[in-house]
């Protein structure tokens, strides 16, 4: 591995859009608790680890530069990590999705597509980026406590009446 170098997303390096979502382990539940205006959570293991893959996006460069950006981490001339922030009215820019290939994670990779992301995000005038992760991706959600962010919400019906039913999503925040 050479070193990783990260640049915005643009019309010339627009195919790293492509960047393939791979699958990852679902072996355990974040779940999480309000009390007194204090988050909290637990986590449950689950009895046997399953894998799942996010579907394939279609984004579009020039709608994403005009909602957000994107931030490509490189390997030389291969895209190895992506980001994909979007604007929003609060003062939370949104991290829409985060990742990195397989085989150049545990590298730090992701924990610099954040810190680059929340850095352009402030120069944009926000307090900071927030992203959502389900309960049941339990490395994802641990991976983002790690990242210095912290819960900010909970939505338990967002995936009622979908094949996905009993998820829920947890909100991060990070300044």
């Amino acid at each position: 591995m050479n070193t990783i170098t990260y640049n915005f997303i643009t019309k010339e390096t627009a195919q790293d859009l492509r960047l393939p979502n791979e699958p990852f382990n679902i072996f355990g539940r974040m779940v999480v608790n309000r009390i007194e205006d204090e988050w909290s959570y637990t986590t449950e293991l689950f009895d046997e680890t399953t894998t799942m893959t996010f579907p394939e996006e279609a984004y579009d460069v020039d709608q994403i530069n005009r909602d957000g950006f994107a931030i490509g981490a490189y390997d030389g001339e291969i895209c190895v990590g992506l980001a994909v922030y979007q604007n929003e009215w609060a003062k939370y820019m949104y991290l829409h999705d985060l990742k990195v290939n397989k085989d150049y994670r545990k590298h730090g990779i992701a924990g610099e597509l954040i810190t680059r992301g929340l850095e352009e995000a402030k120069k944009r005038g926000y307090a900071g980026v927030f992203t959502i992760g389900q309960d049941n991706n339990l490395a994802a959600c641990k991976f983002y406590l790690k990242q210095g962010f912290v819960i900010g919400g909970l939505n338990t019906h967002g995936y009622n009446r979908t094949p996905q039913e009993g998820k829920a999503d947890i909100y991060f925040y990070l300044e």
